[in-house]
């Protein structure tokens, strides 16, 4: 019995349970990776940024084969009734690229957000403790960085809404995966950011990193309805998915992966990701 046909048989065929399902599991990793502080208490620096490499790698490659080029297909197909704009239907590349700039637009927007509402954050977190001089500056850092996690698992989630919501069972399983793997470094990374931070009890941190993978369920049940109820949205859903996380990648993992020296690890990280999500792809396609 293949993997496919046992999720099918575990979770059902309707693609919206099958979304919430993607949901779960992928938030369920993200939490994984935040709890192992608990056990590995002090993982390197070179490691974090070999293992988001790896993350990055596999949004790399999930963009791609997962989402630009099945959105393309999709709305080449003579059979697709695409949207119209007067007299002309948007077909092929551009509803693809249309969701690729509005995900990408969204992701830009949420960044400023983040670091707007972490300013604010730290400005009362600086007012409170005035007195006794106790802040740290450190904790601001954790707070953006939190937030921008949370904000940067928002396209991953939908895109596995949108692979379960397309129909294609296969292709949901491997964005699934993918992206449930590449949650697990994330996860820690947030939860080693509060430790580092000097929060005290791990359990906090722990906490901080789960709570970056809770946004994942109802944005994974809202892609794979959305694709459900107008099917010719699944396109600019691909591309838009696409977009949020290639700008994730460009904007804040690889750069960051860059800042201690680790470079030449991370960029094989990324090959491996990219190599991993491949696999992915073909095996369960």
């Amino acid at each position: 019995m293949s993997f496919e046909s046992t999720f099918v048989d575990v979770v059902g065929t309707d693609p919206v349970v099958q979304g919430l399902a993607g949901g779960l599991f992928i938030a369920l990793l993200n939490a994984l990776g935040a709890t192992v502080v608990l056990v590995w208490r002090d993982p390197s620096r070179k490691w974090l940024d070999g293992s988001l490499g790896f993350a990055a790698g596999v949004m790399v490659s999930a963009s791609y084969t997962s989402l630009l080029v099945p959105g393309i297909e999709f709305a080449a197909d003579p059979a697709y009734r695409g949207l119209g704009l007067g007299p002309v239907e948007l077909r092929g590349i551009v509803p693809v690229l249309i969701g690729f700039a509005l995900g990408v637009a969204l992701l830009d927007s949420g960044d400023r957000w983040a670091h707007k509402l972490s300013f604010l954050v730290s400005s009362r977190l600086t007012e409170t403790d005035s007195a006794s001089q106790e802040h740290d500056p450190r904790l601001t850092s954790v707070l953006l960085f939190t937030l921008a996690i949370t904000i940067h698992n928002m396209p991953e989630a939908l895109a596995v809404g949108v692979g379960f919501g397309s129909g294609d069972v296969a292709e949901g399983l491997s964005l699934m995966l993918a992206i449930g793997i590449q949650n697990v470094p994330e996860g820690l990374a947030v939860s080693v950011a509060a430790v580092n931070a000097g929060l005290g009890r791990r359990w906090y941190a722990t906490v901080a990193g789960v709570r970056a993978g809770l946004v994942e369920v109802p944005l994974a049940v809202v892609g794979a309805w959305a694709v459900v109820v107008a099917a010719p949205l699944l396109p600019y859903a691909m591309g838009f998915a696409a977009g949020g996380m290639l700008y994730v990648i460009v904007d804040d993992i690889v750069p960051s992966t860059q800042e201690h020296g680790h470079g030449r690890v991370a960029s094989l990280g990324l090959m491996l990701g990219a190599a991993v999500m491949l696999t992915l792809d073909v095996v369960l396609g």
